[in-house]
């Protein structure tokens, strides 16, 4: 567990250093604003994944158990949840979005072989889903800037 525990850390260091760069170019959130925020996720992150690996039981995700731990910490009985919803508040969500698909883009790329035995139908029912989802996407803000009267 051990290795784990150093492999994650050592992912959470690169992926945190990517959001923070993004977050200074995308949104010019500077690196020491936003780095408070970024150590509280990242740590969050961590132990949700060191509790994960603990818990005997296999069937809830990593994702819940950081989802839980993140809910808990910032619900306001928790002392110092106002310091960790404000430190956490100056990272955007999209600085953190754009290195974790780039990560899973890099972990499909690397078996390409696996995705291969997937077949051609598999790569067009693909195109679909992204280009449903991004006119999708633009439909939906189209709409509600047109109620907002921002276009």
């Amino acid at each position: 567990m051990l290795k784990n525990i150093q492999e994650w850390v050592i992912l959470m260091i690169i992926v945190s250093f990517m959001v923070i760069i993004g977050n200074w170019i995308g949104y010019e959130v500077m690196p020491l604003e936003s780095l408070p925020g970024i150590i509280v996720l990242a740590s969050i992150s961590l132990l949700g994944l060191i509790i994960h690996r603990a818990v005997p039981y296999k069937g809830i995700p990593s994702i819940a158990y950081i989802g839980i731990l993140a809910f808990i910490l910032s619900m306001p009985a928790v002392p110092g949840s106002e310091k960790i919803v404000e430190w956490t508040g100056k990272v955007n969500l999209l600085a953190i979005a754009t290195p974790i698909l780039a990560y899973a883009g890099i972990s499909i790329g690397r078996s390409w072989t696996d995705f291969a035995k997937l077949g051609w139908k598999t790569v067009i029912v693909g195109m679909f889903v992204l280009l449903g989802t991004f006119l999708g996407s633009a439909i939906v803000a189209e709409i509600i800037l047109r109620m907002q009267g921002i276009i």
